[in-house]
């Protein structure tokens, strides 16, 4: 039995959950998430808390999705009360970013600028070479990060490239640097 789905989802202050026919429904100040419960797990209100639960125990099928579920609930809850957000560091000489509404444009070094549409529920802001990626939904938040970080991922030599606030990018030794060493 997964420790993470026995610990209940505390209800924030101006968050309501509504659960109806296999599918909860979380509304906060930020927006609204819903998420189709799969069969064999039950999610209950008590007292403030969402409890999750399996309808039987020990089942196969139900004990894989039975951490997950709790964790997605979490998501959802902390989500439309707080929000989430992604940090992309830009390094490299001539890279740029612009954030216009739901719109990023990028200089990233090609032979033209590239223009990522965000989904809608997320938001992109820049400061000082800094790309904020805004939303309620984690997931979304977390994909539409990982895609602007694949469009010119840091390279070993020079560094250059987006990664993420406080990514470690491991180093290399050039080509030139190995050879006066060797002899």
């Amino acid at each position: 039995m997964s420790k993470i789905a026995k610990i209940p989802v505390t209800i924030k202050e101006g968050v309501t959950a509504v659960i109806s026919n296999g599918t909860i429904t979380v509304t906060g100040q930020k927006g609204s998430l819903s998420f189709a419960i799969p069969a064999g797990i039950e999610v209950k209100e008590e007292e403030g808390n969402l409890v999750i639960s399996q309808k039987e125990k020990n089942k196969e099928e139900t004990k894989a999705l039975f951490g997950l579920v709790r964790s997605l609930v979490f998501n959802m809850v902390e989500g439309v009360s707080t929000g989430f957000n992604k940090n992309l560091e830009l390094s490299g000489v001539g890279y740029r970013a612009q954030a216009l509404g739901d719109t990023l444009t990028l200089s990233l070094g090609f032979s033209h600028p590239v223009i990522v549409k965000g989904e809608q529920g997320i938001t992109f802001s820049v400061a000082e070479n800094v790309i904020t990626v805004s939303g309620i939904d984690k997931a979304l938040v977390g994909n539409t990060a990982a895609k602007i970080r694949a469009l010119r991922p840091p390279e070993p030599y020079k560094g250059k490239g987006i990664k993420y606030q406080g990514e470690r990018i491991r180093r290399k030794v050039g080509k030139a640097a190995k050879a006066v060493g060797v002899k």
